[in-house]
């Protein structure tokens, strides 16, 4: 799993529609993912630390969770099916660890509320994860193409142990 934070909100081009961005530790990959209209401004007013006049829906479920002694760990974005992304909330009440199905719109404004960590299973950012940085990219890919090109089978041997003949050293 990769830990992923909110880079922000922007808006697809074409359709309007709202986009939440994920970027990881390294701000190499980012994850975007379409949300509605009511999720961004949950996800904008948590990041902007906005308190609502009375609890809105997200805010209602952490002041659930405060109540019932209820911790989110973090949330998983674990899987990508039909252009549909899909999240648990990792919930802890005492011993007892519980998985609860979300929307990662839900989860991620949940998660921002009671600053819970974001993770995405490997498989999610590789199938849905766009570069950021495309020169970095591409200059580790020559870095990478240099140092194959450049070994040696001399560089495979292990030092300071004797083998029998035909042993890999």
């Amino acid at each position: 799993m990769i830990e992923m934070k909110v880079a922000g909100i922007a808006l697809d081009a074409v359709s309007r529609s709202p986009i939440i961005l994920l970027r990881d530790a390294t701000e190499r990959r980012q994850l975007p993912i379409f949300i509605g209209q009511d999720q961004a401004r949950a996800i904008i007013s948590a990041l902007e630390n906005q308190a609502p006049p009375r609890p809105l829906t997200h805010d209602l479920m952490v002041n659930m969770m405060d109540e019932w002694n209820m911790d989110l760990e973090r949330i998983i974005i674990h899987s990508l099916q039909d252009n549909t992304f899909y999240a648990i909330l990792q919930m802890r009440q005492g011993e007892t660890l519980k998985e609860i199905d979300a929307r990662p719109s839900d989860a991620i404004a949940i998660a921002i509320r009671t600053k819970s960590p974001i993770w995405v299973m490997e498989e999610v950012v590789a199938d849905a994860s766009m570069p950021v940085d495309r020169d970095a990219d591409e200059a580790e890919r020559r870095a990478f193409r240099d140092f194959i090109s450049n070994l040696r089978p001399q560089d495979f041997k292990q030092g300071g142990k004797s083998s029998s003949p035909g042993e890999f050293q």
